[in-house]
């Protein structure tokens, strides 16, 4: 765990405790015993702490980085993330390397600081782990234990693949390890030469030039870990993902359509995945979704995406998928619907022209929506009602029909430096119980001003420093 101490004794010990409870955590999904070095806990009193933590890092397959600010003017965190991909490159991979997202860092946020530093660069291409709010919950929250058991079942998805079990499994002989150490003797498939620097990839071709003519063909035939490359084309069926894999749209993304009827156009239930470049439809009058995640970490990027029937992408039952640089529109309800506890982050969506709210929020769901344009919905840009939380950063909720945000019977979001204007009714109403933490927005040019309050909904509420 690359890590700054100064962050850990800042958090009274909680990083600490973060890698006690994610190890435990790994160990009981999968079984085997799983160390994950840390400093101070993992060199002995009088030993030289740079040799060891050489000694470490040419020793263990996963490397786990906390990203803070002072990650970045950490020296020594530099040279353990430069040393690391070294060793990730000679074992043929490319994602070995987990970012945990625990304190907002402009080299991370900010596109110029980000390209301008090597190491920033390198963690934005990685899937990272947001508990930027999870840190200042309790580890015995419920929604703690699901983040951490997700994050669990990514390593292990991530380091027991097929293919690297006899590369990469534990050596049980180490008195040190970090997340875990590669075995000394080629055995099995290594000394066949069975790693590799990609992963095995199938090809969908409609035309026939491919290794399959349908993508549901493709993911049955799949193995967890393989890549699905989908070639222009008309998909008239229903995606269903159960395992960890990576789809790809090869081409153009208006050329690259997935269209389903009666059904979901993609159902994910896996513990990790990525989709990326394809038009998913849902085209009928079903009870379905567009996209459906119910489980696990779906990577949705550059995707267009709409529903004839229900949302466009429904995110439910825990689940914590990242959304980012999508295009969610023309749907028959919401664009996005996260509802029983699900969770999420959505990142530079434009969600728009859907029939009910860009985004709606209810039953426990708590997504984070960082930098999306939600604009000219035909009701509220942002729903969020019965017990419904959320965190709003840096977004653009406008031109809606109806409020630019909605809070109603018991939602409670918190909403930051958010630019909610032009829209058809106040900026935000609030009824029913509803509250919320609203500070640093921009809520000027609504039709109807920037504020309709029910007086019992006051005590619910924090307001400052927003420009009304």
């Amino acid at each position: 765990m690359s890590y700054v101490r100064f962050n850990d004794r800042h958090d009274d010990g909680q990083l600490s405790q973060f890698r006690e409870r994610l190890a435990a955590e790994v160990w009981a999904q999968t079984g085997e015993e799983f160390a994950i070095f840390q400093d101070r806990n993992d060199i002995a009193w009088g030993q030289n702490w740079q040799a060891r933590i050489d000694e470490a890092l040419d020793a263990v397959s996963l490397l786990l980085v906390i990203v803070t600010p002072s990650l970045f003017r950490s020296p020594a965190c530099r040279a353990e993330v430069s040393r690391f991909l070294e060793r990730e490159e000679k074992l043929g991979r490319q994602d070995l390397i987990l970012p945990v997202y625990y304190i907002s860092a402009r080299e991370m946020d900010d596109p110029e600081l980000r390209e301008a530093d090597d190491m920033a660069r390198t963690l934005a291409t990685r899937q990272h782990a947001d508990w930027r709010e999870l840190r200042f919950e309790p580890f015995t929250s419920p929604v703690v234990r699901k983040a951490t058991e997700q994050l669990a079942l990514r390593m292990r998805d991530t380091f027991w693949r097929p293919q690297s079990i006899a590369a990469a499994r534990p050596d049980r002989r180490a008195e040190t390890a970090g997340a875990a150490t590669e075995s000394t003797e080629p055995t099995g498939d290594t000394a066949r030469g069975a790693t590799k620097t990609e992963p095995p990839t199938h090809v969908v071709d409609p035309y026939h030039r491919g290794d399959f003519v349908t993508v549901g063909a493709a993911i049955a035939k799949a193995k967890p870990g393989d890549r699905i490359l989908v070639r222009p084309g008309l998909y008239e069926e229903s995606l269903v993902v159960d395992k960890p894999l990576e789809i790809l749209g090869d081409g153009p993304l208006e050329d690259i359509e997935i269209r389903a009827g009666q059904t979901s156009a993609l159902m994910f239930q896996a513990s990790i995945g990525r989709v990326t470049n394809l038009t998913l439809r849902q085209t009928e009058g079903a009870q379905a979704y567009a996209v459906k995640i119910v489980q696990g970490r779906l990577e949705l990027e550059g995707c267009d995406i709409s529903s004839q029937s229900l949302a466009a992408v429904a995110i439910r039952d825990g689940a914590d998928p990242r959304l980012r640089r999508n295009r969610i529109h023309g749907s028959k309800q919401a664009g996005v619907f996260v509802l029983d506890g699900g969770l999420g982050t959505l990142e530079d969506n434009e969600i728009t022209g859907n029939a009910f709210a860009g985004v709606e929020i209810k039953s426990a769901g708590n997504p984070t929506l960082r930098r999306n344009e939600i604009h000219h919905n035909k009701q509220s840009g942002v729903l969020v009602h019965n017990s419904g939380l959320g965190t709003l950063e840096d977004n653009g909720i406008t031109g809606n029909g109806h409020a630019g945000m909605r809070i109603t019977a018991g939602g409670s979001p918190t909403v930051h430096n958010n630019r909610i204007n032009g829209n058809g009714y106040q900026a935000v109403w609030i009824d029913g119980g509803g509250g919320g933490v609203f500070e640093d927005n921009d809520l000027t040019g609504n039709k109807k001003g920037a504020w309709d309050i029910e007086e019992d909904c006051e005590p619910n509420m924090t307001r400052s420093r927003n420009q009304e």
